[in-house]
């Protein structure tokens, strides 16, 4: 079978079609095109290569990054003096974030006596942060009065209760260094005379645990 060339009025009407995409690309593409501008061209860099922003903010640098071993912030000879008959390695209390708040606590009961000391350290994220927890905790206690020499400043206060005819004094310390506070509650009741230590006793003891563990704190300085 002989192939016959396309009828004229078929090839009538792709030419348009070829023109007028000839055209399109002409228009697109050729001499008359519209001129790049200066927004259209390349930079030769791409969105990797780009000079990254600087920070518009350094961030402050904290004295302490996390708290230490509370349960080595006092020494054995200090528990034995104010715990009589407990455990120096004493016991640590399980905390949510141990990289910014721990505790150890040491109790016993030797004859009719009772002590309680629990030391515990808080590392918040600036000064300004530690400043103003410790005046909130500061305004919560009544009595008591300034500790010179501990920390940047720190507080002591005594206070006694009584529960059944038995009384408890309770003597707390607050110091605080820089973005970390320090905190020492020490305890103690007479089971036998239903007394409880003397204010001096308490104060004293609270202050010396204080001071051992801010010195425990301030060798992790940063």
């Amino acid at each position: 079978m002989r192939s016959f060339p396309l009828p004229i009025a078929l090839t009538a009407r792709l030419s348009p079609v070829v023109v007028l995409a000839a055209a399109g690309w002409a228009l697109s593409s050729g001499p008359l095109a519209a001129p790049e501008t200066s927004e259209d061209r390349p930079t030769g860099k791409t969105a990797s290569q780009q000079s990254p922003t600087a920070p518009s903010e350094t961030q402050a640098v904290k004295t302490y990054t996390a708290a230490p071993e509370p349960c080595a912030a006092v020494s054995a000879k200090t528990v034995k003096s104010l715990v009589p008959g407990a455990k120096t390695a004493g016991k640590e209390i399980p905390s949510t974030d141990s990289d910014l708040r721990r505790t150890c606590s040491w109790n016993a009961l030797k004859g009719y006596d009772y002590r309680w000391l629990d030391v515990s350290f808080e590392v918040l994220a600036s000064d300004e942060a530690a400043e103003k927890s410790y005046d909130g905790r500061l305004a919560e206690k009544s009595g008591g009065g300034a500790v010179p020499g501990l920390g940047d400043a720190a507080y002591s206060v005594v206070n006694l209760t009584t529960e059944d005819k038995q009384d408890t004094r309770e003597g707390v310390v607050v110091a605080r260094a820089a973005n970390a506070l320090v905190i020492v509650t020490y305890n103690g009741s007479d089971f036998e005379s239903k007394k409880a230590p003397s204010t001096e006793e308490i104060n004293k003891g609270a202050i010396k645990a204080a001071k051992e563990a801010v010195a425990a704190l301030q060798k992790t300085r940063g």
